[in-house]
């Protein structure tokens, strides 16, 4: 059998996070407003607030709260070095986080990174009473190795405003904790870096009305990339709506975007009473009442302005600090509505899609012994499309070695059912001569050089570069 017993075994975690301070420097003020910040995120934090009688060495109930937390948050102030409590706890976490599980973030308060690494300056003057003393050396090692970890520069990072680096290291740990439970359950791979950057082009501390798109092709991610970042950022914003399949609900009915719009104002709202007559009195609608609150709103899988304009219109319908995201196939969607920042989704790597494909296969990140060569040949002709990959996985769970054989000759020449339903949606919107040259590349082109591709097109009567403008617009070939 190809399946496994053998699944993702994830260490358990009393805490979250762990916060390492000097409680004289940063208490009351920068690390009692983190911790705070962090709890309303439902991150669970251990923050001592125990006054330590000076001199006091590091306790056995403190290292163990140290072992027992994913995250370490070491908010270096001028007197940190002064304190042998501090000083311990450190080369406790730094001696943690050599996990792979367990991971310390430097926070530099009010001295520099080269302060604490080479223990000049403040930190210096901070821990000249400890040059003598037998931990000396190992106290140093940790200041060196923490200082070299990646991690906050308050001078430097957001014009030193406190309240905005404390947003963003929030945001950083939520999204680490994110992935972390998305990967026990394998719905997400590969993801990370994509919801990142999104995130980072929302620019959820400005206080303007941004609207995003994600531009890829069916079956590519869009989907579950929006909903990963709906998930982490839901909670900055006052109503929020995900409206899932606007253009098969838009299309599937005379009062489809009616509908849409009702559903839009009744879930930021929150008000279920809310009634839509028509599209026209929707728009009124969402014009006078989504101003009232910082919305997030997910527009998903849109193809038609008209739906954009219906759900959408204007930037003046929302209230400042708002967002809207908007997932399609087609660019030329987004172009027409103004949307500047478009994310073209990127299709899983090699490596990615192996671990994807052997999460749903082998309930593990990697392949069993003696399937290696054949996961990766399902995975090349899944060409990085996460659902194709995912569905193969799934197919194939629990099959004998001469029924992934007889799959793998097949996906040569026959794709799966549901890949191409995904593909005949964009497919079946083109012109008759769009629909020549898509089958000419896919048949013939595949390969070739964008020129090379033209010359040939256009030698059998086609309007090559519209076309393949179109094409690629559609996300139906990249060149």
């Amino acid at each position: 059998m190809a399946s496994t017993s053998a699944s993702l075994v994830q260490k358990s975690f009393k805490y979250d996070v762990f916060l390492s301070f000097r409680g004289e420097d940063t208490r009351k003020n920068f690390v009692d407003h983190l911790y705070h910040a962090l709890h309303q995120k439902g991150i669970i934090t251990y923050k001592d607030d125990e006054r330590i009688e000076k001199g006091e060495r590091i306790s056995d109930q403190l290292v163990r709260s140290i072992e027992e937390s994913r995250f370490y948050i070491i908010v270096f102030s001028k007197n940190y070095a002064s304190s042998s409590w501090c000083l311990d706890e450190l080369v406790k976490i730094m001696e943690c986080q050599k996990t792979k599980e367990q991971t310390a973030y430097p926070v530099f308060f009010d001295v520099e990174p080269t302060e604490v690494r080479n223990q000049t300056g403040a930190v210096r003057e901070a821990f000249a009473k400890h040059v003598e003393k037998e931990d000396a050396w190992s106290w140093i090692d940790a200041l060196k190795n923490a200082a070299n970890l990646a991690g906050w520069e308050l001078k430097n990072t957001l014009d030193g405003h406190e309240a905005k680096l404390i947003q963003q290291i929030v945001q950083e740990i939520s999204l680490k904790l994110h992935f972390i439970s998305s990967s026990i359950d394998g719905k997400l791979v590969g993801m990370e870096t994509r919801v990142k950057n999104v995130i980072s082009s929302l620019e959820c501390g400005s206080n303007e009305v941004r609207m995003i798109g994600i531009r890829g092709m069916g079956g590519g991610g869009k989907t579950t990339l929006a909903r990963a970042v709906f998930d982490l950022i839901s909670v900055w914003f006052e109503g929020v709506s995900f409206v899932e399949n606007v253009r098969e609900v838009s299309k599937g009915s005379s009062t489809g975007l009616k509908e849409l719009q009702k559903q839009v104002l009744k879930d930021v709202l929150n008000d279920q009473s809310i009634d839509v007559t028509s599209e026209s009195g929707g728009k009124y609608m969402m014009k006078k009442m989504m101003c009232s609150r910082k919305v997030l709103v997910v527009l998903d899988d849109v193809d038609d302005i008209d739906q954009l304009e219906a759900l959408a219109g204007e930037l003046t319908w929302f209230k400042p600090g708002s967002r809207i995201i908007i997932t399609t196939r087609d660019k030329q969607v987004l172009i027409a509505h103004q949307v500047i920042f478009i994310h073209d989704v990127s299709l899983l790597s090699n490596e990615e899609a192996v671990c994807l494909f052997s999460r749903h296969a082998f309930g593990r990140e990697i392949p069993v012994h003696g399937y290696e060569e054949l996961s990766r040949k399902v995975v090349h002709y899944a060409a990085g499309l996460p659902l194709t990959i995912k569905v193969l996985g799934s197919h194939l769970c629990n099959r004998s070695e001469p029924e992934w054989v007889d799959a793998i000759e097949r996906l040569k020449t026959i794709p799966l059912d549901k890949t191409l339903r995904r593909l005949e949606l964009s497919y079946s919107g083109l012109e008759n001569d769009q629909k020549e040259i898509f089958l000419d590349i896919v048949c013939i082109l595949k390969g070739e050089t964008k020129n090379n591709a033209i010359r040939m097109l256009k030698s059998c009567g086609f309007n090559a570069q519209i076309g393949l403008s179109v094409l690629e617009q559609k996300s139906l070939i990249t060149i």
